[in-house]
């Protein structure tokens, strides 16, 4: 199957697969993997080859980040139960102030995410989201998706993440990473601001589990902060986060300055996110011993792989269904009909990287997909030549429009949905109400910015 005929069955599938999850009560799971092996019988590809590709698609997510979002998982079980959370908590609200929790969950988050995937870095920060929900009472949903939000702006659009560092390569701007970065924080505002004000209407909307659920064993915020006697000294609490931010921050130097031998190796080893959480995780320890709670660990870890296991399975069956929309040529059919869309200037390479983020999930596939697709601003027989983007700065524009372009949509085959939902207490049916709406809203806003930007820029 080719043309019109494999979009038309893909949003027939994604359809059908958003009303059995969200309508019928199917499992998600159980809907992705129908709904990927029904689309793969559908668009023609040969029954011999399906097995592999789900083998694949399922096992590729569980050695890309499965031990990421276990590591980070179980950091943030250590900063729940040694009361770092709540030490960081109080941080946080002394900082931006008891009215404010969903502001301060937006900005850690926009911070966290600069050098850490969205995924592990919102498991690593939902204790602290709990913690503020606690004690400010305010909405859950509202603090989540601000939480999400954040993580994802910066993930999207600031390197040394790997979507924005690796489209800036492709492009011919790897060399002018600043220009990157500033950019990116510019076109970060507009993407937060929305995000900011959808968070605080969708708050009064819906309901998480956390706020539906009666616990007869709650803790008030004060009783809870009593009950973990002496809380951990700010560094000690800060630690197990900031330290992996600084050893990929490092790594990602290391490869941006092309560092030789032994410190190029030494750095790229300590920033790879599997190292860099692990180094977390030993600070996490170092917490559990100094508070005395080291015979703990056993069952903490037990704890944390019961809740992230459901969470995993649902994410593989997603890059599951990733696999499958990729083996059916979708991709190679967007290339081919590139230069039809050329026409629509700066928005050509959003809307790209809108359809492979929305078909496939990954936003990071869809960036360096999309920078794949646009080539060089300096490669005369590139998209970027033929839509007049041509300069260092056109070029930076374009690494922020195909980021704006990944936000849209995070949905049921984007693991960051399910990290999100699952440990936000949010129904999938609600998922696409919070989730996958402030996303949509993201992705729009920051496309236009960067249009009335190169209106000036360009």
């Amino acid at each position: 199957m080719s043309g019109i005929a494999l979009i038309i069955t893909f949003i027939i599938a994604i359809a059908i697969m958003i009303i059995a999850i969200s309508k019928w009560n199917v499992n998600p799971f159980l809907a992705l993997m129908g709904i990927s092996l029904i689309l793969a019988i559908v668009v023609g590809i040969p029954l011999k080859d399906i097995p592999g590709i789900i083998g694949s698609g399922f096992s590729g997510i569980f050695s890309s980040i499965g031990i990421v979002i276990i590591l980070g998982a179980l950091i943030g079980t250590i900063l729940e139960k040694t009361g770092a959370a709540l030490k960081l908590a109080e941080m946080v609200v002394r900082l931006v102030g008891h009215k404010r929790p969903q502001l301060a969950m937006e900005l850690m988050g926009w911070v966290v995410s600069i050098p850490v995937f969205c995924d592990s870095g919102f498991v690593i920060l939902n204790p602290i989201r709990k913690a503020l929900q606690k004690k400010t009472h305010f909405s859950s949903v509202a603090m989540t998706v601000a939480l999400s939000a954040g993580l994802y702006t910066s993930h999207v659009l600031i390197p040394p993440t790997p979507g924005p560092i690796a489209a800036a390569g492709t492009l011919g701007i790897g060399n002018n990473l600043l220009l990157v970065i500033g950019l990116g924080i510019l076109c970060s505002i507009p993407s937060l601001l929305v995000a900011y004000f959808f968070a605080n209407f969708i708050g009064k909307r819906v309901k998480s589990t956390e706020e539906t659920v009666e616990d007869t064993d709650t803790q008030d915020y004060e009783e809870l902060l009593k009950s973990f006697g002496d809380l951990p000294n700010g560094f000690m609490a800060l630690a197990p986060i900031i330290i992996p931010i600084l050893c990929m921050a490092f790594g990602s130097i290391s490869n941006a300055l092309k560092w030789q031998g032994a410190v190029s190796d030494f750095f790229t080893f300590l920033g790879t996110p599997i190292i860099a959480l692990t180094v977390g995780l030993i600070f996490g320890i170092i917490l559990l011993g100094q508070k005395s709670m080291l015979k703990q660990f056993n069952a903490m870890t037990t704890e944390t792989l019961k809740v992230v296991g459901p969470i995993l399975f649902i994410t593989a069956a997603g890059g599951v269904l990733g696999k499958v929309i990729a083996s059916a040529g979708f991709v190679g059919y967007m290339k081919e009909n590139a230069a039809a869309l050329s026409m629509v200037g700066i928005f050509f390479p959003f809307i790209i990287s809108a359809i492979l983020k929305t078909a496939q999930g990954s936003s990071t596939v869809a960036i360096t997909t999309t920078a794949g697709i646009m080539g060089s601003f300096l490669d005369g027989g590139s998209m970027m030549s033929a839509l007049g983007l041509t300069s260092p700065v056109a070029a930076a524009l374009t690494v922020m429009a195909i980021g704006a372009g990944a936000m849209t949509v995070s949905h049921a085959n984007d693991s960051y949905f399910w990290v999100v939902t699952n440990f936000g207490g949010i129904t999938p049916e609600d998922g696409y109400k919070t989730q996958t709406t402030v996303t949509l809203f993201q992705g729009i806003a920051c496309i236009l910015f960067i249009w009335i930007l190169s209106l000036f820029l360009l």
